[in-house]
């Protein structure tokens, strides 16, 4: 199939599961579409028992999208952008400690916990997988999705500094934990005696720090191009500019993309729209890039619902998977509790927001991207449907239920 076929199929397909959730289910965008995909999905195979071409066609036209490339090599670098442009940066510093603890030392924590402990249930189940790859899997499942908490708290009413905390943090660390998954698959290409502990310190800078100071840098690029002008389509063709230009040297200069994005959105949110741009050239771009959000994530949470034909689960796998979500839930309370317990003396916690953090740190496309990244060597096929378990656990039952469980948390 044809590449414009396929990009039509999937156009058409999110309008029209996009249009059934406005008009009938009512629920956020993003977990309605995901839900009706699933079930589309589920009916498919279904289908496929009594007319075997039917299901196959699905699954070929499935199996031909490149998920991992197409999210984390495109839509990732639009996504959060999208989402940093409208985080406030002068509430944001208020925040910045539990942000920047939380989204460092929390998700690193979560990956030596999470490795740990998968792999000993991989050995209690009788299956046999080195510990660096558990690290690995702890690596990729551990950051909470800004893609899926930002578009579901978009409809639940939480305190805006507690909703700062959860998104800032979500917008940073999936960042980080992109680096801490390539470090481990450094060490695991050059081998543990080959990698010191400078340079596993070297290479986590490099990314992480370099790809924060790479945002500055194509912010203020930004800024002073914007600055000398006053024209919304060539403002608003700057910042597709810095986005798809800016993600692609990030790539070419070994620093993380995804941070240059973040802190270059937020950039161009606050400084560039409040000092140098006119009122219509701040609500074009804001409407474009809210659009293109809208857009992003609608397709985004149909291709994961639709991911499921092409993922195979086997009973003993799907045990496990469901042991994990356990598992990662443990890990990301204890995660979030240690950095609670340190900073309370200076930071102003809401109450219940370890729990509340917890409950509200969602796993999204992202984690799924990464497993599926992995080779059959890296127990590939252990990971992905596992992966998949929790994302779909933690989108439809922790998503649907964040508002709800917030308040009475909050209130209580």
């Amino acid at each position: 199939m044809q590449p414009n076929q396929i990009i039509t199929i999937i156009i058409v397909l999110t309008a029209v599961f996009a249009y059934l959730n406005h008009r009938f289910i009512k629920w956020p965008p993003t977990i309605g579409i995901m839900v009706i995909s699933l079930l589309c999905s589920l009916l498919l195979v279904i289908a496929g028992l009594s007319y075997p071409q039917i299901s196959q066609k699905a699954v070929r036209l499935v199996a031909s999208i490149d998920f991992q490339q197409l999210l984390m090599d495109f839509m990732l670098s639009f996504l959060l952008f999208a989402g940093s442009i409208h985080i406030n940066a002068r509430q944001l510093k208020k925040e910045r400690l539990p942000v920047i603890v939380l989204a460092t030392i929390s998700t690193l924590v979560s990956t030596f916990i999470i490795g740990g402990i998968a792999w000993y249930v991989f050995a209690w189940f009788g299956f046999s997988v080195p510990f660096i790859y558990c690290l690995l899997f702890g690596a990729l499942i551990s950051p909470t999705d800004p893609v899926a908490i930002l578009g579901i708290l978009k409809d639940a009413k939480i305190p805006a500094s507690l909703e700062l905390k959860i998104s800032g943090e979500s917008l940073f660390n999936d960042g980080v934990a992109v680096v801490i998954f390539t470090t481990v698959l450094e060490i695991i290409h050059s081998g543990a005696g080959q990698i010191t502990p400078l340079s596993i310190g070297l290479l986590f800078m490099q990314e992480a720090l370099g790809g924060v100071l790479f945002g500055v840098v194509l912010g203020y690029i930004g800024y002073q191009a914007l600055r000398s002008i006053d024209d919304y389509k060539i403002e608003v063709l700057i910042t597709l500019a810095i986005v798809m230009g800016g993600y692609y040297l990030a790539g070419l200069l070994h620093v993380s993309g995804p941070l240059a994005m973040v802190v270059a959105g937020i950039i161009t949110g606050n400084k560039v729209k409040d000092e140098v741009m006119s009122d219509l050239s701040r609500d074009y771009l804001d409407k474009f890039w809210e659009l293109i959000d809208e857009i992003f994530n609608a397709v985004l949470f149909l291709l994961m619902g639709l991911e499921m034909l092409v993922i195979k689960i086997n009973p003993t796998i799907l045990f496990i998977g469901c042991i994990c979500i356990i598992v990662v839930l443990a890990a990301r309370w204890i995660s979030v509790l240690l950095p609670v317990l340190l900073l309370k003396r200076w930071v102003n916690f809401e109450k219940n927001v370890t729990a509340i953090l917890t409950w509200g740190g969602l796993r999204g496309g992202i984690s799924v991207a990464l497993a599926l990244s992995l080779t059959p060597a890296m127990h590939r096929d252990e990971f992905v449907p596992i992966t998949y378990i929790i994302v779909v656990f933690s989108i439809l039952v922790q998503g649907l239920t964040i508002g709800k469980v917030t308040q009475k948390l909050i209130s209580t």
